[in-house]
């Protein structure tokens, strides 16, 4: 875990300093300068973008990660299996931007009555799509190199460096909301851009179509996983974009700008989970290539119980101060607490099960994934169309946190009964036991008058009562060694 605990904290440190750009837009510069309907637009219009994005990768962007080890080889430009996933997401962006165009009304019918002003910037979608496409193939190809921090600096903090520069714009009044609008959708190629000369700079950037040599054979089965991996990665952009879908249809861009700015609060939860998962992914693909089980087991209980550890602590410090920090961006955005709850939830859940979901649709029996995606697909949808009349956003958020409970339990079943892979361990047991405590600790702690004096003090109060025993008794042996090479690296000891 050493090398793995290297790289993942230098991409965790730009990860959360991405985030913290973040929060600055939409949780401080949005909710200032905009109107939640506005608020609601920006999202969704980037929501859709990234839909279009995982419906134009055709599952290729994530081929890359399992299969670049068999054709690694410079000397013959690894038989040209650059260029071949770069001609599978040109046919998919061709494909969905025909359709894009050609079911506008009936899409724009969808949202005309609740969110009109969708309707209005429709196509502005598209450029996000396209660019991000492209970024997610030349990303994951970087990722299979282990070279994986460059992408998460262009991404993580130059696109939010640049919203930010555009919102500061907009606020001094140099552009209206409709060339904000616009710049946010056209931002979406810098990334892009920038991958595309480092992988040029590594001499990595092969466009040469005639370089491909692929047997059909082999082709056959890229095909069989690039399918099912095209359905399958559906299933988690389904879980966090359909509500945000269905409620500007169902309740309107006001609502879906509060349960928008929300699930974005909740992002910050899963920064350390994605820089894990930055780093394993080729390393699983190594073990399955290997047979090597023991450490493929290994690393499944070590990175469950370090992301067992960040999330509920990440969880509990916004959770007891939670009606502070939403009556601080907006009274409307109260209401939503619910909300954070059960998305929460949810979000712990993944964390939890860390990399079952890598050991699975990496490994031979990746078919299997189809039902699980499918399964969550109809949950999230059905539910949502039962939820949202009846309960509005918590709705929503009830059904996406049911739907990730079924997925997470039922693929770590299957892991269990197909590789005898499990996460647990028994310090894990000590880690939920102590935050339950906690969690029932901080329900009867009083809440002083002034909500940053409150704040503090039941942030203070927290730290010396889960994360600071935790490392002191030595509860998660992981943890205190991911804890003292942080130490290290500040100087801070030997």
């Amino acid at each position: 875990m050493g090398f793995i605990q290297k790289d993942a904290l230098r991409i965790t440190i730009f990860s959360y300093l991405g985030m913290f750009l973040g929060y600055v837009n939409k949780a401080f510069l949005f909710v200032i300068l905009l109107s939640v309907e506005q608020i609601g637009l920006l999202n969704l219009i980037l929501s859709v973008g990234l839909l279009m994005a995982q419906f134009c990768n055709l599952g290729s962007a994530y081929t890359i990660i399992k299969f670049l080890p068999f054709f690694r080889n410079k000397s013959k430009r690894d038989y040209g299996f650059f260029p071949y996933n770069v001609l599978i997401v040109t046919v998919g962006v061709v494909i969905f931007t025909l359709i894009s165009f050609l079911f506008k009304p009936q899409i724009s019918s969808y949202y005309a009555t609740k969110s009109p002003q969708f309707v209005h910037y429709y196509f502005w979608f598209i450029p996000i799509g396209i660019a991000y496409v492209y970024y997610m193939l030349f990303e994951n190809f970087l990722k299979a190199i282990y070279k994986n921090l460059i992408p998460v600096v262009v991404y993580e903090v130059g696109l939010r460096l640049l919203t930010t520069i555009a919102l500061l714009v907009y606020a001094a009044n140099w552009i209206s909301f409709d060339i904000l609008v616009k710049i946010s959708s056209a931002i979406y190629i810098i990334p892009t851009l920038v991958l595309v000369a480092y992988l040029i700079y590594l001499k990595e950037f092969n466009l040469d179509f005639g370089t491909i040599r692929i047997s059909k054979r082999f082709r056959r089965i890229l095909f069989k996983f690039t399918a099912f991996s095209f359905v399958s990665t559906l299933g988690n952009i389904v879980v966090t974009t359909i509500d945000e879908l269905m409620i500007a249809a169902y309740l309107g861009l006001g609502e879906t700008g509060i349960y928008t700015t929300i699930v974005f609060i909740t992002a910050f939860l899963q920064v350390p989970y994605r820089s894990l998962i930055r780093i394993v992914n080729p390393l699983i693909a190594e073990y399955w290539k290997a047979r090597d089980m023991t450490k493929m087991g290994e690393l499944y209980k070590q990175s469950s119980s370090v992301l067992l550890v960040i999330s509920t602590t990440l969880f509990m410090y916004v959770w007891i101060n939670c009606e502070n920090l939403f009556y601080l961006l907006k009274p409307e955005f109260v209401t939503g607490i619910n909300v954070f709850l059960f998305l929460m939830i949810g979000r712990l859940t993944d964390m939890y099960f860390g990399i079952n979901g890598q050991i699975f649709t990496l490994s031979k029996k990746f078919a299997y994934d189809l039902i699980f995606t499918i399964t969550l697909i109809f949950l999230v949808y059905g539910l949502n169309v039962l939820l949202i009349p009846k309960l509005g956003m918590n709705g929503a958020a009830l059904g996406s946190m049911v739907a990730i409970l079924v997925y997470n339990f039922g693929r770590a079943l299957f892991v269990w009964f197909q590789f005898h892979l499990h996460p647990f361990t028994k310090s894990q047991l000590w880690v939920l036991l102590i935050f339950a405590a906690n969690v029932i600790l901080f329900e009867f702690i009083p809440h002083f008058d002034n909500r940053f004096l409150d704040i503090f003090v039941r942030s203070a109060l927290f730290s010396l009562s889960y994360p600071l025993l935790l490392v002191v008794f030595k509860v998660e042996k992981e943890i205190n060694n991911y804890v003292d090479k942080i130490l290290v690296q500040l100087h801070l000891k030997r």
